[in-house]
């Protein structure tokens, strides 16, 4: 069957390997569509070209860049026209003009489509938004929800068609290697963070629960966004400022060794109004890594957790606090956590079993007839 995925997170190298074990089916003839760039929050990312064998890469241009709402490629047209595929797996949400645009392309040459959600929050859109997103159930062949809540969101609101949980990425044990221990146990403590600067992402909640630890433990905050010139702020209130370390984005090649370097890694994450923890990503690395994790009860973090790391009630910075002091004064805390961690990776989060999941979904469409 030949697929072709239209995905703007596919420029991020390391989740490309889940594109690799895809094309690995031998069934599959995979085509991938990116942009050049997307910019967010966190500045402009540009395409990696990290892991791409056994597949076609190709680079579509890309209008409204940033816009996520209405961002699309304008020439998708003429690239279905060629490809003639089976499936056109839209790797965006129901409600935006890419997977709109995109369905109605593929409709014209036969083509099954998909769509892939991470929206755990049954939210209302004005038109034009309500109307794509109604076309968008209505027509589509299948979907790929991220957790579970955002299959129940999508029932709730008309979509009748087959779903799979499925998270869009996992994560390459190989790529992540479990962290070594460190051979002098009087070595510092750090904990981390890596992640947007927004205010949902509670990192100052962090830093709050982060001075109530002994003086000689470390922050490092990995990321950008626009809430950073706040927490500097807060940092020089609270006297961190010799302890806390800023570190821009990285690129995702060089996650796996600055994940080496922390001993444990925290998502504080905060449920807002229009918006709760759709998955945590981080958190799989961290564990792939044999990084002990601590989250927050916000969205589907304690999903992703499970029992292989530690839950605190969100916004509760005692509560955090009293987590990361203890988990300091226990190394074998540590070493548990990390063996756990890794463990639940290998058994459910890696970029070969969601893959193999994702082709599933593929073989099923193919057995039903494609809406029209």
């Amino acid at each position: 069957m030949k697929v072709l995925l239209v995905s703007k997170a596919c420029l991020v190298g390391v989740y490309q390997r889940k594109l690799e074990e895809i094309a690995a089916h031998t069934d599959v003839d995979l085509t991938v569509a990116v942009p050049a760039r997307w910019k967010d929050e966190r500045g402009v990312i540009h395409l990696e070209r990290a892991h791409t064998d056994g597949y076609e890469l190709v680079v579509e241009t890309l209008l409204f860049n940033g816009n996520y709402h209405l961002h699309f490629y304008p020439k998708l047209a003429q690239r279905i026209h060629q490809l003639q595929p089976d499936i056109v797996h839209v790797d965006e949400e129901p409600y935006n003009f890419a997977t709109w645009h995109a369905m109605r392309l593929a409709k014209h040459v036969g083509a099954r489509t998909l769509f892939f959600s991470w929206q755990n929050i049954a939210r209302q859109y004005p038109w034009p938004f309500k109307h794509m997103e109604r076309a968008v159930l209505a027509g589509v062949d299948a979907a790929i929800c991220g957790n579970q809540d955002a299959a129940t969101v999508w029932r709730q609101k008309g979509y009748k068609g087959p779903t799979a949980v499925i998270p869009q990425f996992g994560v390459d044990p190989v790529l992540f290697p479990l962290r070594e221990p460190a051979p002098d146990s009087t070595q510092r403590f750090v904990v981390g963070y890596i992640g947007r600067l927004v205010y949902e992402k509670g990192v100052d909640l962090l830093l709050e629960a982060f001075a109530r630890l002994p003086e000689h433990t470390q922050l490092e905050i990995i990321g950008s966004g626009p809430q950073q010139r706040n927490l500097e702020r807060q940092i020089n209130d609270l006297g961190l400022f010799k302890r806390v370390r800023f570190t821009p984005w990285l690129p995702s090649h060089a996650m796996p060794a600055r994940l080496q370097a922390l001993d444990v890694l925290v998502l504080p994450s905060r449920s807002l109004a229009r918006w709760k923890e759709q998955f945590g990503r981080v958190l799989i690395e961290a564990m792939a890594s044999g990084v002990p994790v601590v989250g927050s009860t916000c969205g589907e973090i304690p999903n992703v957790i499970d029992t292989a790391g530690i839950v605190f009630p969100e916004g509760d910075a005692a509560a955090l606090a009293t987590i990361l002091t203890e988990l300091f004064a226990s190394p074998e805390n540590l070493k548990n956590l990390a063996e756990r961690g890794r463990t639940r990776i290998l058994e459910h989060f890696t970029q070969a079993r969601i893959a193999t999941e994702t082709v599933a979904v593929y073989r099923r469409m193919m057995q039903i007839a494609p809406m029209v």
